[in-house]
């Protein structure tokens, strides 16, 4: 943005041991690598929020003058994401401790939610065939503004060790925003295998684990298209009579009626099933006559946001290792604001 600057240095030469320092590398930070401490920053936060290649040819050029190698964009991304990853796995936090003010349910009682769900990120194998895929996983805490979507949001993901290993950093930025503060906890997943396990593991004051609305209307809207396959009509009038039926009378209402109204073939036993194994989790009268939310965009887009928009390019596959690091800085960038600068603030000092 400024231009190039020529900066001359003394260079000293140590002829037995063919090696050489510059004394002022040291005072501007410069270690080992080519790139200052604010480069590295501008190139993380390219590498962090499109393609490297993208990053490397457009972003950095335009904004900054920087003109790198993709594999030195990638490079950089990852250390620095590793390194994050490290800092978490440690227990770190960035920034100074803030409670949030907590929103308030219809029965005045505070509340903080907790959600956690889990994406495929595709893999690449030896000499670059294509592997199996990785699920990364994103779990987040929110202050739900006015029991609704939106509000202070904290993310952490990773692939690594899949949820369980974000269960600590977890409570860590929970601890920061004063969680414990908050009078309830409340809980909503899409019915994976295993997150409301992990929920209840880590975080043991939730109250009610819901299974988000929309994930369960979606079987529903499945059910009316198979009843009425050629009839688009007839299909959306019984889903939203059913997804009014859910909403209002809850998911054993719901369930019976699927039991009573037969459906047809194999999805049948995939929306029954789904709902047996779901209904301890949607009594949504109840949820809904709390103030508590029952499905948010917040939730619907953490993996969207977190994962997919940068780990899900077309044609795009990862190692382990670069996926796990950039998932952990998506995380950081997603959150608020002030944990992507206090990061940098911690990582200079």
């Amino acid at each position: 943005m400024l231009g190039e600057v020529q900066i001359e240095r003394p260079y000293y030469y140590c002829k037995p041991c063919q090696a050489g320092h510059s004394p002022r590398d040291a005072a501007m930070r410069l270690g080992s690598g080519t790139l200052s401490p604010g480069a590295t920053r501008l190139v993380t936060l390219a590498g962090t929020v499109s393609s490297f290649a993208e990053a490397a040819t457009k972003a950095l050029p335009e904004l900054s003058g920087l003109r790198l190698g993709a594999s030195t964009v990638e490079r950089t991304t990852e250390r620095v994401g590793a390194e994050l990853g490290e800092k978490l796995a440690e227990g770190s936090v960035f920034g100074d401790s803030k409670p949030w003010e907590w929103t308030k349910d219809a029965e005045g009682k505070t509340c903080a939610y907790i959600a956690a769900d889990s994406t495929g990120v595709g893999m690449q194998g030896p000499k670059g065939a294509k592997a199996e895929g990785r699920m990364a996983a994103v779990a987040m805490i929110w202050n739900a503004a006015e029991g609704k979507k939106g509000g202070e949001v904290r993310y952490v993901s990773g692939i690594t060790g899949g949820l369980a290993a974000l269960g600590e950093p977890l409570r860590k930025q929970g601890g920061q925003v004063g969680m414990d503060g908050a009078e309830r906890w409340v809980a909503i997943s899409d019915g994976g295998i295993g997150i409301e396990d992990w929920i209840r593991v880590n975080f043991p004051r939730v109250e009610a684990v819901i299974l988000d609305f929309y994930h369960a209307s979606e079987y529903l809207h499945e059910w009316s298209k198979a009843c009425h396959p050629h009839d688009e009509s007839a299909a959306g009038t019984l889903a939203d009579t059913l997804c009014h039926r859910l909403k209002h009378e809850g998911g054993q209402a719901v369930l019976d009626l699927l039991r009573i109204e037969g459906g047809v073939g194999a999805v049948r036993e995939k929306v029954l099933g789904y709902f047996e194994n779901q209904v301890h989790r949607m009594d949504y009268p109840s949820y809904l006559a709390k103030g508590w939310v029952i499905g948010s965009g917040s939730v619907e887009a953490a993996c969207k946001q977190v994962v997919n928009a940068r780990l899900k390019g077309t044609g795009m596959r990862w190692g382990e290792p670069g996926a796990d690091a950039v998932c952990h800085l998506r995380a950081l960038f997603r959150s608020e604001k002030c944990q992507w600068d206090a990061f940098w603030t911690a990582l200079a000092g």
